[in-house]
């Protein structure tokens, strides 16, 4: 007898084989609910989307719709529901299923390039052509490629939990068991995504970007005027400033630039006694990130008091965004306006940029803004009251959020700046959300008005050009504030209570650039809108649109500040400016 075994032989089913056996262990709830996500999914939200987004979007959906399907599925098992059908009735219902999702899922991709084209035409783009609309086909492809691999770690996952639970059951009930097991698998992956994973990459990505933020860009010098941060007058080196501090300080428009722009105003005559003829140099101060934001916000100050800012007419802080980027069509369209009598103070607060900042490190922007206006506002109450400049405050996005952590609401707002302007807020930030919420009655989200617009009123195109939303009273008197919002931004509009609730600017008359056909879901909205956050900034959305403000800085400071004589029709000449960009010469500023 040999004493050699002989193993059976065994034989990899095929491919098509494979499939059908991983099919089979789909639960029917959980196929049924990644049906139903993903043909959801498909239809529009804020914003148009390419193909390769709507994928992986669908891929997030379907995930979403399975998990829910299969716990439904799982409580109808638990309290014995399926007995009331036969298994030859469940197994035929299983396949009718599997054949309406195919349906369901063709039907939904060719609707889908209706869908996209409607949101298009609201944003007021180009339609898709005949050879665009065709990419829709790689949507569930995409759709499957994100689906199975995160599918099979939560399988994973539940036969950890089984496995402990076999454990446990050893030595406490078999029900206890389960309970505590699926509490310490789900304690242990929260705890290594958030308090391991989610850190260490944080920690990883903060030294990646100190890194870029250090970075110097290709021929950009440090400036030569007094006014400058970084120049050789500076106590601010050029090197600490930080890559996006050094655009600021190098950046904007000069003396030269700013006297040539108001000579071409419409009412240039009427605003001569408020806008000199030959225009001083504006003030640019900085401080990058180096020491707390206490330490950073005094180097500020401390450049304030270098350049004399405190003798300018009008002085704006404005709360930087992520890595210490400043928009230049904000600071640009402030320094044109008032003829470069002005002074602008920032700072960098974080190495992070906004978008990951904006999810996993809100307390920075808060501080730093703090820091920054505190130490401003605490030096500029010391000046004689009759001639200190006027106090803006000024934020975009992520620094919107920063800035108005600053104020306890509209009223400390009022007492402590002359004006405020906050673009593009994001939705948790308290102020706006605050204020919002006791809008007056029968005014919509997307373009509220509070307290018939006697103290703030929101810059919007919701319905039309953008405009401050129309109010029951002629008074407005100051210190005003402006907050700017765009019905298709999804910055201002995600928020996780998505997942539940149905928004209010969904509810009500929606905004103009918004597809009539949006519609709220449980869940799928949530993913859409958070496609939408994402892209909002994206160069293929149109100014005025999405997260893309560089018109509305015009308007905003217009409302808030602007210097007496002052037109409509300037406005309109400096919006053009800010969009063209016409107004500079072709030497970097200090140059």
């Amino acid at each position: 007898m040999s004493f050699l075994q002989e193993r059976p032989l065994t034989i990899d089913p095929p491919p098509a084989g494979r499939i059908r056996a991983y099919i089979r262990t789909l639960t029917t709830g959980g196929l049924a609910g990644a049906a139903l996500f993903a043909s959801m999914s498909l239809t529009p939200s804020l914003l148009p989307r390419s193909w390769v987004v709507q994928g992986v979007l669908t891929g997030l959906c379907a995930l979403s719709g399975y998990g829910i399907g299969t716990f439904l599925g799982w409580a109808a098992k638990t309290f014995d529901f399926r007995g009331l059908l036969t298994a030859r009735v469940r197994r035929t219902l299983r396949w009718v299923l599997l054949a309406a999702t195919a349906v369901s899922i063709a039907l939904t991709l060719y609707l889908a390039v209706g869908w996209q084209q409607e949101s298009r035409a609201a944003l007021g783009v180009a339609p898709l052509s005949a050879g665009g609309a065709w990419g829709v086909i790689i949507v569930p492809v995409l759709a499957v490629i994100v689906t199975v691999p995160v599918l099979g770690l939560f399988r994973w996952l539940t036969r950890l939990t089984r496995t402990l639970t076999r454990f446990l059951a050893r030595v406490i009930p078999v029900q206890v068991a389960k309970v505590v097991a699926v509490v310490v698998v789900s304690g242990l992956t929260w705890g290594i995504f958030s308090g391991v994973i989610w850190d260490g990459v944080l920690r990883g990505l903060n030294a990646s970007f100190a890194a870029a933020t250090a970075s110097f860009d290709p021929g950009l010098e440090a400036p030569t005027l007094a006014e400058r941060s970084g120049s050789p007058h500076s106590s601010e080196s050029w090197e600490s400033l930080g890559r996006e501090g050094r655009r600021f300080v190098t950046g904007g428009p000069t003396a030269a630039d700013i006297s040539a722009f108001t000579a071409t105003l419409p009412s240039a005559a009427a605003l001569a006694p408020s806008v000199p003829a030959l225009a001083p140099e504006p003030i640019r101060v900085y401080s990058g990130l180096d020491g707390g934001p206490e330490a950073t916000a005094a180097a500020v100050v401390a450049e304030l008091d270098r350049t004399d800012a405190w003798s300018r007419k009008d002085l704006l802080v404005v709360s930087s965004t992520g890595t210490g980027w400043v928009d230049r069509s904000m600071v640009d369209s402030f320094e044109l306006m008032h003829g470069g009598d002005t002074a602008i103070a920032a700072m960098q607060y974080s190495n992070l940029p906004s978008w990951l900042s904006f999810i996993g490190d809100r307390v920075q922007p808060a501080i730093g803004s703090e820091a920054l206006f505190d130490a401003v506002y605490d030096r500029w109450a010391q000046e004689p009251a009759a001639t200190r400049p006027r106090l803006y405050v000024a934020g975009l996005s992520l620094g919107s959020y920063g800035m108005q952590s600053v104020f306890s609401g509209p009223q400390d707002l009022s007492l402590r700046t002359d004006g405020a302007l906050f673009v593009g807020t994001p939705n948790f930030t308290g102020l706006w959300r605050e204020v919002t919420a006791a809008r007056d009655a029968g005014t919509p989200e997307v373009a509220p008005i509070y307290r018939q617009g006697s103290q703030l009123r929101f810059l919007t195109s919701a319905f039309g050009p953008s405009e401050v939303s129309p109010a029951d009273t002629s008074t407005w008197a100051p210190p005003r504030t402006v907050f700017a919002q765009h019905g298709s931004d999804g910055v201002v509009w995600w928020s996780p209570d998505l997942i539940w609730s149905k928004p209010d600017w969904l509810r009500e008359t929606r905004a103009n650039d918004v597809a009539s056909s949006s519609i709220w879901f449980p869940v799928v909205t949530f993913w859409q809108v958070t496609a939408d956050l994402f892209f909002a900034g994206a160069s293929d959305v149109p100014s005025g649109a999405g997260h893309h403000y560089g018109a509305e800085y015009s308007a905003g400071f217009a409302d808030i500040s602007a210097p007496d004589g002052w037109t409509d029709a300037d406005t309109a000449v400096l919006q053009e400016a800010i969009s063209a960009y016409s107004y500079r010469a072709a030497a970097p500023a200090g140059k």
